[in-house]
């Protein structure tokens, strides 16, 4: 059996995604600012792809800016909003468990001077809203939180961030940002942009394609261009536009869209059924991150697309390959920061232990994983557990 359970990373593109991007690439090729044929089919491609991952995300078509990716989109927020206003303030107020799209973004702004603090989570991955408050100060002009971590699930209190945020800002006379890094929760939460003034999303997390993303800009707002050149995208995202990316990112969205109810349903009896298995025929286990699940926007909640569970005794890596073996295929974290030498940064972040952190593993669902395919999951993780615990030195 095939099971894929590392969606959070990528997942698979519907066939009606594929199918449309041939045609753009085979037959609808021209350059969408071109004046000939060619050139207008592909600008009405694009403009009504817009208008799919628009409806998608509940924003207005033109506050939509596509991107090469989640990255981008990351990058040109934090860098386009503190290059812009930094005759406001120089500070940003960002968390300790950020993707690295976001942290290292951060980086860079502050080996140019700004001041970045980072926020510290609980022990499920949660912000602290009490010294989110408190670090907001009349220099800050930007705050980046994501709304569901990639590594655990949990759901970020955004709303309540929008609310904190929005006080300030009234009590104080000042207009500090919200970017939410949204890469995660789309498609999978009912995510709403009202109060938040930029949003990061991505096509390969819903099914589209790889090299596609969107930045959502507030209506009203200027942030200086991350990429110039020949002025697409509003002069906000240079570079001829990548047209059969940009239609398939547009299918899956409306796809997203229109099935988003069943869709998550279904990630959620698969997350459910797991999780309790695991519960009942493996001990010694640390669950990373809330335990239940959230169709809805319930911060402290954990995503239903994401499971993250330490097996005390044993090395992630290790059970990854083993399971990989038998057609199953699992992650240990971040698959951006998978080349990286270290521990993950986000189960560090919620003080877990080293031996807790070794042992993670991060399944991540998609619609179409079933209770078969679970069942199959249990039976074989619970012979890779036994089996590497009985050669380990398992405590």
């Amino acid at each position: 059996m095939f099971v894929y359970l590392d969606n959070s990373a990528t997942t698979k593109p519907y066939s009606a995604v594929t199918d449309k991007m041939v045609e753009y690439m085979k037959e609808d090729f021209g350059n969408p600012s071109s004046l000939h044929r060619l050139g207008i089919s592909a600008e009405k491609a694009v403009k009504s792809a817009r208008k799919s991952v628009a409806e998608a995300l509940t924003v207005r078509e033109d506050e939509l800016i596509f991107t090469s990716g989640g990255t981008e989109a990351d990058n040109t927020a934090l860098i386009g909003a503190a290059s812009a206003r930094q005759r406001r303030g120089k500070k940003i107020i960002t968390t300790a468990i950020e993707h690295p799209a976001v942290l290292e973004a951060a980086g860079r702004l502050e080996s140019k001077g700004f001041i970045v603090e980072y926020i510290e989570v609980d022990e499920k991955g949660l912000v602290d809203l009490r010294a989110l408050q408190e670090a907001l100060t009349e220099d800050t002009l930007l705050l980046s939180i994501m709304g569901v971590n990639n590594e655990v699930g949990t759901i970020e209190p955004i709303q309540e961030i929008v609310q904190i945020k929005n006080e300030y800002n009234k009590a104080h006379g000042t207009d500090v940002l919200l970017h939410v890094d949204a890469v995660q929760a789309f498609g999978k939460l009912p995510l709403q942009s009202n109060g938040i003034d930029m949003i990061a999303v991505s096509g390969h997390k819903i099914h589209g394609p790889k090299g596609i993303g969107a930045l959502y800009v507030r209506k009203g707002l200027t942030i200086e261009p991350y990429m110039i050149g020949g002025g697409q995208e509003r002069h906000m995202r240079s570079g001829t536009e990548n047209v059969p990316a940009i239609v398939g990112f547009g299918q899956a969205a409306k796809a997203a869209k229109e099935g988003f109810d069943l869709r998550i349903k279904n990630m959620s009896s698969a997350r459910e059924y797991l999780l309790e298995g695991i519960k009942t025929e493996i001990k010694d286990i640390k669950i990373n991150g809330a335990e239940k699940d959230s169709l809805d926007w319930d911060s402290g909640m954990c995503c239903p697309s994401v499971l993250n569970i330490s097996f005390l005794g044993t090395r992630g890596e290790v059970l990854l390959h083993t399971l990989e073996q038998d057609g199953i295929y699992v992650s240990t974290g971040s698959a951006c920061s998978s080349n990286k030498k270290g521990r993950s940064h986000v189960l560090k972040a919620m003080r877990l232990k080293d031996k807790e952190i070794e042992g993670a593993i991060r399944f991540s669902f998609s619609e179409f994983n079933t209770i078969e395919e679970m069942q199959y999951v249990l039976e074989h993780l619970k012979a890779a557990v036994a089996k590497f615990r009985r050669l380990g030195s398992f405590r």
